[in-house]
Parts: structure tokens; C-alpha cells; sequence
């Protein structure tokens, strides 16, 4: 494939990543009049938004902004914490067409009572019809004019992206695209026992251009595999489908539908497995970025190295493989492993996250010790480390990868007076709207918690952030913000600008080390950042 046929199917797959996240989202909205309602008004404040439908502020607005980064509304921060939305040229044209979305967003609710990643019949069969009508563009007259036909275009691959988005997860998770499939022709019933429907599914991708059909049997097309190679990078937004499930809870109900649940209880907003399976390929592709930062730290005298490394949120352990392997070929540490052996630690909060880790950490052939920890209360974690194993936490190289934003709020015990929020984003939590301000203090204060164990080594970090909806709308297909900001912003998560948190990482007394700073893209687009934070 060129370089160009690349690129439009690298923006295909973030438009499909867009789709996922804004058709549940602007139907709930369409379907409750808020749509109708802006377009008669034009220009209102959250506030009055919120008032006038009897909202949860938080998701309302995360909501809106989901379509201000579609381009569909203007959205912006006025006198510090004062939000107004406004039509604009593309509101009316995008809000007719919402009601396409229906059989998506029908079919994402109804799929609630089947399993995730079985394709069983009731579900398949509704998938069906969706391909019938996506096929015939679903009844769209194309425009000749330039926008219009845009956003017609926008919309359907909104839709595609619901069809190709969950069955590639599906597929993925379930071996389809294993080398067995991928390098030879096959049958249908090889993958799956009902090869009738099977076969049916495998149809809609011939139609997509994705498999070649030849006497019953089917084989991968150039197209196909870029797609099936990059299917973990549809996982992360897919494990949030139950969350999207219940936006109009979220938005015109109970706030705390996904948190006031009985002691114990298995999370209910997200898929973690899947989270975990598609996070794990997703991260992969900035692990080879920290690697110099490894190898300097672990090639300095044993005197000025960590004792060890303490991997907080470890998802399924990958991470911290990738580390011990590094040091383990690429470091003088790595020839001195029986003198002076890691202390390798994997904690997470996430039970299904430990269980995964501790699978892949004994397939790996290393030995680390997987806990409980809360990034919330690095005090805690000291505590564990030091009566249990008679370790400092200080004296670990603390890393972690896209957790921060994902702690639970806490407002800061102490704020900034005045301070003037840089951040564009929608914050929440249990459904009330969370200042950016008050996101800033936090973070800062969050970070300040962390200042004394990371101290001699650093904390190296690789987030996860936002950007604004003015850059993502003019951007579509080239950053997957959209769908980043829905995911974190419905389940109270908070992902702010580069620039704000290295800002508040300064503030708490933690500076970037210049030579190993990255963003991912080197641009304004930049949703990814590589950071060893150390205090000065």
C-alpha cells in the first residue's frame, strides 16, 4: 500500500473511533430536545442548558463538548468557568441527520444482554439489517455542495465505525486474526461454529474491500490486514460501549449509576478486560521512545541506580516486561542481575488488572511481586513496601503509563487564589461539572503527594491528554481526541492539555527533564506525553 492509501485508512479508523463515542451521544441529546433547543436559541450557557432540561451539568457538558469537536457547535470559556455553546454554519445540517444513529445506538443497548465477544444471533441479525442500510448509504441523497456532503459523509462513517469498531474488537480478542487466518485462505465454520452467519459478516467486509470471497472460502486484502493489524487501537474505545449505553442516565438521571454500587462489585462502566487487551497494544508503540531513559538510568554506577521498579496502574504487565527486558540485554545492570537483582513491583486497583499482570509476568520467565495499590495514596503504597518487603518506595524508579488522569477527584485541600484556568476541557464527577480551576489545584495537589518518593529517581510518566475542540474539529481524522474526551469525560477521568500538566507538575515542584520530553504527535495535536519528572 502507498504512503497516501495509509493515511486515508489511518483517518477512516480515527473517524471510526469519533463514530462510536458521538452517535450515542448526540442522539441522547437529539432524543431529549437539548438539539432543538440550542438551534432555536442559538448562543446559551451550560447553566441554562442544564437548568432548562434538569441535567447532571457534568455530562451535559462533557456531552456538548463531544459535538463542538465534530465542528457541529462553537464552544468556548468565557470569564473563567462560564461555558457557552452556539450554532453555527454546520449545526442545523448535522443535527438533521442524527436521527441515522438510531439503529446503532439501538443495537449498542440491546447488545447489553449478549456476550461482548460472541457473535451470537438476536444481536448478529440486527447487525444485518444495519448492513443493508449501510450499503444503500442509508437513504442519503449526496449533495453537491462541498459541506453538506461533508458532514452526509461524517455521519455514515460514524455508523461504519459502530459496525467495524466492536466486531474487530470481537474478532481480535477472539484469535481471528491469528497467522493461521491471516496468511491462507479459510472457511467460515474454521472460526466459528455457526458459519452461516459467520459467513454472512465476512460478506459485509468483502463489501467493505477487507477480505476477498472465492468459492465459499475468504482471504485478507491489503486493506484487511491494516485494519486487523491495528484492531487493539479500536479496544479501548469499544470497552467503554456500557458506559455509552447509559449517557441519557448519565446526562437526565442518576449521576452515580456506575459508582454506587455494592462493596466489591465488578465495574460496570467499561469492559476491563478489554480495556486491558487494547490499552497493552495501543501502549506498545511508545515503549521503545522510554528506552534511552532506562538505559541511562540503569547504566549510571550501582550506587546511583534504583533498587528496583515500581509500575503503578500495570494494566496487563506489559509495561513493566518491556523494562526488565530492556535493562536486562541493553544495560550494565542487566550483567549484574545476580549481585544486585530488581525489585520489580506491579500495582494496580483493578483486580482483573492484577490477575492479568501476574499471567503475563510468570509466561515472561521474571519474578515481580503484583499488589494492590491506589495512585491516589502513594503514602499507603510506602507503607505496604516498607512493612512487607523492607523497601523504600523512594528508592524505586516509580513509573506508570496514561494512569494519573484516571485517579479518583479529590478537591485540593489547598487552591490557587484567582488562578485562571489554560485548560479547555469538561470535566465531572458523579455528574456535577468539576471547574478547570479546581482540576488544575487537584492535579497539582496529586502530584505534590508523590514529590517525596520521587525524589532521587524520577517519575517517569507517559499520559494520556486533551486538546482543544477548535484543533480537533479542524483535525478530523488525525487525532482520536473525540473519543478520548467521551471515554474519560462520562466516566470521570480527567485529561487536560501538555502544556497545563507539565505546568502543574512544575508548580508541584516536578520539572521535565528536557532531553527525554516527547509529545505524540510533535504537534498541536498532541494527546500523548512522555515525561521523567524529577524535583529540583
Amino acid at each position: 500500500m502507498t504512503k497516501a492509501e495509509k493515511s486515508k485508512l489511518r483517518a477512516d479508523l480515527f473517524r471510526h473511533l469519533d463514530g462510536i463515542v458521538t452517535a450515542p451521544t448526540a442522539y441522547t441529546l437529539h432524543e431529549n430536545g437539548v438539539l432543538d433547543f440550542i438551534l432555536k436559541h442559538e448562543k446559551l450557557s451550560i447553566s441554562a442548558l442544564t437548568e432548562e432540561f434538569k441535567a447532571n451539568e457534568g455530562y451535559l457538558n462533557v456531552a456538548l463538548r463531544v459535538l463542538a469537536s465534530q465542528g457541529w457547535l462553537e464552544y468556548d470559556i468565557e470569564d473563567g468557568d462560564q461555558i457557552l455553546v452556539q450554532t453555527n454554519e454546520k449545526s442545523k445540517i448535522a443535527f438533521d441527520l442524527i436521527p441515522l444513529y438510531k439503529d446503532v445506538v439501538d443495537l449498542m443497548i440491546m447488545s447489553e444482554k449478549y456476550h461482548q465477544r460472541k457473535f451470537e444471533k438476536e444481536p448478529f441479525l440486527a447487525l444485518e439489517n444495519i448492513f443493508k442500510k449501510y450499503s444503500q448509504n442509508y437513504g442519503i441523497s449526496f449533495s453537491e455542495e462541498p459541506m453538506v456532503r461533508e458532514i452526509q459523509e461524517q455521519v455514515l462513517k460514524h455508523i461504519e465505525g459502530h459496525i467495524v469498531g466492536p466486531t474487530l474488537v470481537a474478532l481480535g480478542m477472539g484469535g481471528m486474526f491469528h497467522k493461521y487466518f491471516m496468511e491462507a485462505s479459510f472457511m467460515p465454520e474454521e472460526f466459528h461454529e455457526d458459519g452461516e452467519s459467520f459467513s454472512k459478516l465476512l460478506d459485509f467486509f468483502v463489501f467493505m474491500g477487507w477480505f476477498e470471497k472465492k468459492n465459499g472460502t475468504f482471504t485478507f486484502t491489503d486493506k484487511g490486514f491494516f485494519f486487523a493489524r491495528r484492531a487493539s487501537a479500536y479496544g479501548v474505545t469499544v470497552s467503554y460501549i456500557p458506559a455509552f449505553r447509559k449517557v441519557k442516565e448519565l446526562i437526565f438521571g442518576k449521576p452515580d449509576i456506575f459508582w454506587n454500587l455494592p462493596l466489591g462489585a465488578k465495574e460496570i462502566h467499561v469492559d476491563r478486560a478489554m480495556n486491558v487487551w487494547g490499552s497493552g497494544g495501543a501502549h506498545s508503540s511508545y515503549f521503545k521512545v522510554i528506552d534511552e531513559i532506562i538505559i541511562d538510568l540503569f547504566n549510571k554506577p550501582i550506587s546511583e541506580q534504583p533498587k528496583g521498579i515500581l509500575d503503578m496502574g500495570c494494566g496487563n504487565g506489559a509495561f513493566l516486561i518491556h523494562l526488565f527486558d530492556v535493562i536486562e540485554r541493553r544495560t550494565k545492570r542487566g550483567e549484574m542481575l545476580e549481585e544486585h537483582p530488581l525489585f520489580l513491583v506491579g500495582a494496580d486497583y483493578n483486580k482483573a488488572a492484577l490477575k492479568v499482570t501476574r499471567a503475563n509476568i510468570i509466561q515472561a520467565g521474571i519474578w515481580a511481586k503484583v499488589i494492590f495499590g491506589d495512585i491516589g495514596r502513594p503514602d499507603l503504597l510506602a507503607d505496604d513496601l516498607q512493612e512487607n518487603y523492607g523497601i523504600q518506595l523512594g528508592d524505586l524508579l516509580n513509573v506508570r503509563t496514561f494512569l494519573d488522569h484516571n485517579r479518583i477527584y479529590n478537591d485540593a485541600k489547598t487552591k490557587t487564589p484567582n488562578r485562571k484556568s489554560e485548560s479547555t476541557g469538561a470535566y465531572a464527577f458523579r455528574g456535577k461539572r468539576i471547574s478547570n480551576a479546581d482540576v488544575e489545584d487537584s492535579l497539582k495537589e496529586h502530584l505534590q503527594n508523590w514529590a517525596p518518593y520521587v525524589e532521587k529517581f524520577g517519575l517517569l510518566v507517559i499520559e494520556l491528554h486533551t486538546i482543544s475542540p477548535k484543533h480537533t474539529c479542524k483535525n478530523l481524522g488525525r487525532t482520536a481526541s473525540t473519543a478520548y474526551d467521551a471515554t474519560h469525560g462520562f466516566s470521570d477521568q480527567y485529561i487536560v492539555e501538555i502544556e497545563v500538566f507539565n505546568k502543574m507538575a512544575k508548580e508541584a515542584g516536578l520539572h521535565p527533564v528536557e532531553k527525554h520530553f516527547r509529545r505524540f504527535p510533535d504537534s498541536e495535536l498532541g494527546t500523548v506525553s512522555i515525561n521523567l519528572l524529577r524535583a529540583e
